[in-house]
Parts: structure tokens; C-alpha cells; sequence
């Protein structure tokens, strides 16, 4: 059995946002049970050895707030075995500074992110000694393990999805796409080595092409971007000037939206994950909130148990 921990369900900047003066943010501020932060999930087989899908921002935070993370073990110790990540963003990223005490693990990513952390001088606190950063291929499932060579019992498949370069990697001169290649941003098949029955986490998605509704069709579960509820979402409150499309998120709503594409893929369970500020889903009493939840949709929140 898998269990699922959502660590952070908000986009990058965190609900509410540091510097938003939104009355949503302002409410997430004086009702804190509405806070969430930025995203990222762990995942473990055992309930000893976690693997956490990308490492927020925040991730000392979500450490604390999660005794599940909590160290157990002799002086030093802690359940994070590994971390995977689905793209170099910044809000995917930044985290693995905060698990630089020396603490052994491993480090799951993509040829072009390995090659952005290592052009990132910053990113040497994280001694080789104790942190081994290992290049996952697309399309080719995979087990994590802990530093020690204790199996997971966890099975991840990365494969190409619809997205865009890191915002600090855009290549303006590179044309429409900004020098956005294949493997850039990343979704997971997740599942326990012992079990069918898996769960997707794409917590960044552009467009659902056909190949990608073909894979996630009948899936148990799947956590997927909800970054914005419209695309002109943050032009329109003004608190932003770039629609979702150019950031690489698709939206929940309109015809071209998740939840249209879903509508016929049979998912048992969908949870939207990796939600901006701007997005009035974060509100529980909101039209928007009570549209995506009549549509079959759930709204993730930081804390969030699954088990599978």
C-alpha cells in the first residue's frame, strides 16, 4: 500500500502570497486553516522511507508540520530516503537547500535539471558524500532507494508532459517556447512494487494531448496542475501581466480546461494540486470551488493523507 502526503498544495509564492494584498490572501491570513504552501508530495511504501516528489520552497516548514518526517533514530536521522523531481522551477527546487545537514539520501532527476543544479554553484552544499544525484530516463520505470541500498517498494515511471523551461532558464531568442525541450517538465506513475493499481502526480501541464489522456485513463488517482482557474486569471485581478498558457499551465474551467479533458478519462479519484493565489478554488465557499467539486474535482490542502 502507498500512502500520499501532501506536503504544500499551492503554486509558487504560497497562499497567501508573501507580497499579495488579495482579499483571498488576506483571508487566508486572519482563517490560517486556508494557508497552504508551496507544492510538493511524499510518498512512502513502508511509513519508514519517504520519497518526496520535488522539494518546496517551504519544505522546513512541512517538515515540522508532518511528524511523519520527524527524525526517529540516534542523534542524527531522517525519513527522507530521496527526492524526485519533475522540473527545475524554482518552487521545485529550492527546497533541497534545507536537506543540506549532511543527511544521505538520493536525488532523482532528469538530464537537463542534474545539469542546471550542477551549473548552480549553490547547490554544492549538498556534499556528494551523502547525497548522490542519479539521472532518470524518460519512460523508464525505476525504484528509488535509500542511501543504504534499502529498497523502496515504490515503482516511478517520469515521462514527458506539455510545459516550460524554468522561468530563470527562458531563452527569449529561442522563439514561442522560450528553449523548452522534451523532459523539461515531467509527470509520475507512482505505485507500489507489490500493487496495479498506481496514481500520477503533474503538478505542472500545458495541454492533456491525446497520448497523455491515453495513459491516464482509468487511473486510480491523479494529482494534477490547478495552478489557475481561468487563463487570463491573474491579468484580470492584476496582481500578474502573463496568462496561464504562457506560464505552461492549462486551467480548470472553459472548454479547453482539466476538467473538460477529463470528463471522459474515468479517473476514480482527481485532486488539483499546485494552485496560485489568484485561483478563488482556495476559497471554500466560492462559486469556483463549488463548480470543480460538482465536476468530481478535489481541491488539495497541505496535510492531505491518501492511501492507495
Amino acid at each position: 500500500m502507498l500512502r500520499i502526503l501532501v506536503l504544500g498544495a499551492a503554486a509558487g509564492g504560497g497562499f497567501p502570497q508573501w507580497n499579495s494584498n488579495s482579499e483571498a490572501c488576506n483571508r487566508a491570513r486572519r482563517e490560517r486553516a486556508l494557508a497552504r504552501s508551496q507544492s510538493s508530495v511524499a510518498v512512502s511504501a513502508d511509513g519508514e522511507h519517504w520519497f518526496l516528489l520535488n522539494a518546496s520552497p517551504d519544505l522546513r516548514q512541512q517538515i515540522y508540520d508532518n511528524p511523519q518526517l520527524h527524525p526517529r533514530h540516534g542523534a542524527r536521522h531522517s525519513p527522507i530516503a530521496g527526492v524526485v523531481l519533475t522540473n527545475g522551477d524554482v518552487d521545485h527546487v529550492a527546497g533541497l537547500l534545507t536537506l543540506r545537514e549532511s543527511s544521505p539520501l538520493r536525488l532523482y532527476a532528469a538530464r537537463r535539471v542534474l545539469d542546471t543544479l550542477a551549473a548552480n554553484s549553490i547547490f554544492n552544499v549538498l556534499n556528494p558524500d551523502f547525497v548522490e544525484r542519479i539521472e532518470i530516463a524518460l519512460n523508464t520505470p525505476f525504484e528509488p532507494q535509500a542511501k543504504d541500498g534499502t529498497p523502496s517498494g515504490i515503482e516511478i515511471e517520469p515521462f514527458p508532459v506539455p510545459g516550460k523551461v524554468a522561468l530563470y532558464l527562458e531563452d527569449a531568442s529561442a522563439g514561442p517556447g522560450f528553449g523548452t525541450q522534451e523532459g523539461d517538465t515531467l509527470g509520475l506513475r507512482i505505485r507500489a512494487a507489490d500493487s496495479d493499481r498506481a496514481f500520477f502526480y503533474i503538478p505542472g501541464c500545458a495541454v492533456v494531448t491525446a497520448d497523455l489522456a491515453a495513459r491516464l485513463r482509468g487511473a486510480a488517482l491523479v494529482l494534477f496542475d490547478g495552478t489557475l482557474y481561468r487563463d487570463d486569471e491573474m491579468i484580470a485581478r492584476r496582481e500578474g501581466v502573463k496568462t496561464g498558457a504562457r506560464m505552461g499551465h492549462m486551467s480548470m474551467s472553459g472548454d479547453d480546461g482539466t476538467i473538460a479533458a477529463f470528463a471522459e478519462l474515468d479517473v476514480a479519484r482527481r485532486v488539483f494540486i499546485h494552485i496560485n493565489n489568484t485561483n478563488p478554488v482556495l476559497l471554500p465557499d466560492s462559486a469556483e470551488r463549488k463548480a470543480v467539486e460538482a465536476a468530481g474535482w478535489e481541491v488539495a490542502y497541505d496535510g492531505m493523507e491518501i492511501a492507495l
